[in-house]
């Protein structure tokens, strides 16, 4: 396969859900610099929204708020350091659930597939999941509504994938 940049793989990770069972063949070192830049966008936008939102002030006490305000850049490398962890963990153990409900479908569908493929696909199949919270947080705060949405899309594109996987030979 020839190379591919982030960003074909971003594009056709939103619009050519079958083009990403061709990519479960990809470096897995690939797969995971994708995923680090999607982390990445998540954290941008959420050190963009609490730095939007400032520090709140503290009931009013004086000299802690003027300690907060001298120790605010801090506050934000800590939160930029923990917002890329969580988000890490978080988006890394959604990929992980997503390819192993793939995993328990693909032999019903006889379809030829192992969990390693399946990460992959699902690692870019989480694409549209990643956009739809960051614009869903700027209009509407965390709500069942969004989760679900997301759930949808994401295993859909997961099965539209999977679709594409080769058949096991009887």
């Amino acid at each position: 396969m020839k190379t591919i940049s982030h960003t074909q793989l971003f594009l056709h990770s939103l619009i050519k859900p079958k083009m990403l069972a061709a990519y479960r063949i990809l470096s897995v070192g690939k797969i995971i610099h994708y995923t680090f830049l999607l982390v990445l966008l998540m954290t941008a936008f959420s050190l963009g929204q609490f730095m939007n939102e400032g520090i709140t002030s503290i009931n009013d006490y004086q000299e802690i708020e003027q300690y907060a305000e001298n120790l605010q850049w801090l506050i934000y490398i800590i939160f930029a350091i923990f917002s890329f962890t969580m988000n890490t963990l978080i988006l890394y153990a959604k990929i992980s659930l997503y390819a192993l409900v793939a995993f328990l479908f693909a032999k019903p569908f006889h379809k030829k597939a192992e969990y390693r493929h399946l990460w992959r696909t699902a690692a870019l199949a989480i694409t549209w999941e990643v956009i739809i919270t960051i614009v869903f947080k700027l209009f509407i705060t965390n709500s069942i509504i969004t989760i679900i949405v997301c759930i949808v899309i994401t295993m859909t594109w997961m099965f539209i994938a999977l679709n594409k996987y080769p058949k096991i030979k009887h």
